[in-house]
């Protein structure tokens, strides 16, 4: 275990931001989940709102650092592409 006092701080802000990044990781999570179970259904209007919520979170947590910014471009691709897929159909 850490015996400075500095090394005793950088332990509880590293747990504080391990849940605060973990709560956004399954936020996402959920999102996600949603807008597939509409793609699914295919109700692509629905879908189209529920996407531009979930490209918005996903850009906004690669910002803060919960996501490497490839990796959300990459999520938001995959998802959009979903998307074209139910409404060029």
């Amino acid at each position: 275990m850490a015996n400075h006092a500095s090394a005793l701080k950088r332990v509880r802000q590293s747990e504080k931001r391990s849940l605060r990044n973990k709560s956004r990781k399954t936020a996402v999570k959920t999102v996600t989940k949603r807008l597939e179970a509409m793609i699914s259904e295919s109700k692509p209007e629905e879908a189209a709102g529920q996407f531009k919520k979930a490209q918005k979170m996903i850009a906004k947590n690669a910002a803060k650092g919960v996501f490497h910014r490839k990796t959300a471009s990459r999520k938001i691709s995959r998802m959009a592409k979903r998307l074209n897929s139910i409404t060029s159909s």
